[in-house]
């Protein structure tokens, strides 16, 4: 008997029992659609994640104060101050496109009837840039508004919306910050949300830096932003910005200065663990698969004994019978291998049509090639016991079997 015959045999042997064949079949199915589907949901996560790191800024490396020795905790002569960003800007020269400085503090405004706190930042012309802002109405600051000490604004969309309804309803407007009138120029938000882990929440006024600096106490710039020209420059450059600001200040106070790649690694690493681990969990369903078709070929074993002695009687070898159940089980398993791939595809493909590019749903290649081939792994391993046992009966005994 031929591959083609063994395959044609094996085929009506399956169609014979459809029921069976399509329960024993189902655990392939559901394996192979989750094998496709957790990896398709991790790198889609992963990517989500990495891409709203990424979106906090492009090469940025970020620092603030951090504290003093216990004598002077609060030591105004510790805080980073706008000396220090002029110093950074002309130390690094061409290997950053930008140096930006934030500076904080609060007030309260008239919103809905009541008065809440917001928070008044101080920014330049640099900031909007380096933190990769979206301009929803208007425009940011420019340069000679930071200069001349220009009364502007610019408030955050949400901001925005609760105090005039809409982003282009509030240009024009007149706020006013610490008893002093501004010009609303600009409505904005975060490329990637932070969910007020950053410097921004949603009240925030952003003015002028050299306006804030006569509304506050002490000098104080927390944080501040380098962008780096090249992404490798920037763990190096990471130090150097950390040397500077430490050496322009007393040897007892510290300051915080990192980028986003310990971040980015970090999430890279959890979205390969997070993979790893719900393909294991996938392989647990293959496994059963397996168990399933080898349990249900033993039983068709069992059943079709007389069978194996009549073909036995007729000529048939031991190795023809084997490959006759051997292939039963491989087209089982590629059967449902198969049903299972189309599953797994369809769910994501869908749900890409469905979001209309809303969300990047990636689906690996290598996944589906994986599930393919341990469909055909699993139909051979838990095949094969069924079909050795088949091939070592005896004709004699086999066509006796009642």
């Amino acid at each position: 008997m031929n591959i083609r015959e063994t395959l044609r045999s094996s085929f009506f042997a399956l169609r014979a029992n459809r029921v069976r064949t399509l329960l024993t079949g189902l655990g392939l199915v559901i394996g192979n659609a989750s094998v496709i589907l957790v990896v398709t949901i991790s790198l889609t996560s992963t990517d989500y994640i990495l891409a709203q790191i990424r979106g906090l800024g492009s090469n940025v490396i970020w620092g603030y104060y951090e504290v003093g020795t216990r004598d002077a905790d609060v030591a105004d002569a510790d805080f980073v101050k706008l000396a220090d960003i002029e110093a950074l800007r002309r130390q690094l020269g061409d290997r950053i496109v930008a140096a930006t400085a934030v500076m904080n503090t609060g007030d309260r405004m008239l919103i809905g009837g009541r008065e809440e706190d917001v928070q008044i930042l101080g920014a330049d012309e640099d900031y909007p840039k380096v933190r990769n802002l979206v301009v929803l109405a208007g425009r940011m600051l420019d340069q000679n508004e930071v200069l001349l000490r220009q009364k502007v604004a610019m408030l955050t969309h949400k901001l925005a919306l609760r105090l005039y309804g809409s982003q282009a309803g509030a240009i024009g407007q007149t706020i006013k910050v610490k008893g002093i009138e501004f010009t609303v120029i600009g409505t904005f938000r975060e490329k990637a949300e932070t969910f007020g882990q950053s410097e921004l929440n949603e009240r925030t006024v952003v003015i002028p830096v050299s306006v804030v600096k006569y509304f506050v106490r002490n000098e104080r710039i927390d944080p501040f932003y380098i962008q780096a020209k090249r992404a490798e420059d920037v763990p190096p450059l990471t130090g150097i910005v950390r040397a500077i600001i430490e050496s322009r200040h007393r040897p007892g106070a510290r300051y915080y200065v990192d980028n986003l790649g310990g971040i980015l690694e970090a999430a890279e690493n959890i979205g390969v663990i997070l993979t790893i681990v719900l393909i294991l969990v996938s392989a647990i369903a293959l496994v059963i698969s397996g168990i399933g078709i080898m349990n249900i070929m033993l039983v068709t074993v069992t059943e079709r004994t007389k069978e194996i002695g009549l073909r036995m009687a007729v000529g048939a070898s031991k190795r023809e019978v084997m490959a006759q159940f051997l292939a039963e089980a491989v087209l089982i398993s590629i059967g449902g291998g198969l049903i299972g791939i189309v599953c797994g595809l369809a769910v994501p493909l869908g749900a890409r049509i469905a979001l209309d590019g809303a969300l990047d749903i990636r689906i690996s290649g290598w996944s589906v090639g994986v599930a393919f081939a341990v469909s055909l792994l699993v139909g051979l391993v838990f095949g094969l016991l069924p079909a050795q046992r088949a091939a070592q009966l005896a004709p004699t005994e086999a066509l006796r079997y009642e």
